[in-house]
């Protein structure tokens, strides 16, 4: 929960960021992601009370703002790519707590797909060009995997 908050956060951030370049979309994008990052905190927080166990808040570790739209997907992409992998290893612990595992699964299928639009992006925009691919965000022209 911990590393999914600190997500949460930095792409509330990260909107920001994009919002004050004018990219709109971006900034609508990254802040609904975050809302929805915050959603599976409080679900996952909610099965883990169930159980009669205890929260507790660590440390976050630092989430790197981007200036540049291709570092930030890139980034984007190694954590999805690293998270995806870490709760990979994890579900075999929650195969003994049916709801918990089908949560992680649910989890992991959306992980997925974000993973899955933010290579279709950095692909379109080695096809294209990242002033090509913007102006596709500024228009809402074009098609994302979610889509």
């Amino acid at each position: 929960m911990t590393g999914l908050s600190s997500q949460s956060f930095g792409h509330r951030i990260q909107g920001l960021v994009f919002g004050s370049k004018g990219l709109a979309a971006l900034a609508d994008k990254y802040a609904e992601h975050a809302d929805e990052e915050m959603g599976w905190v409080e679900k996952f927080a909610n099965r883990i009370l169930d159980l009669g166990c205890e929260l507790k808040i660590e440390a976050t570790p630092e989430v790197k703002v981007y200036d540049d739209i291709v570092e930030y997907l890139k980034s984007e992409k190694k954590v999805s790519e690293e998270g995806i992998a870490q709760v990979t290893e994890m579900m075999p612990a929650f195969e003994g707590d049916f709801v918990a595992y089908e949560d992680m699964k649910a989890y992991l299928i959306d992980e997925d797909a974000d993973l899955q639009e933010t290579n279709q992006d950095l692909e379109l925009i080695e096809l294209v060009g990242v002033q090509n691919w913007l102006v596709q965000k500024l228009t809402g022209t074009g098609t994302t995997a979610a889509e």
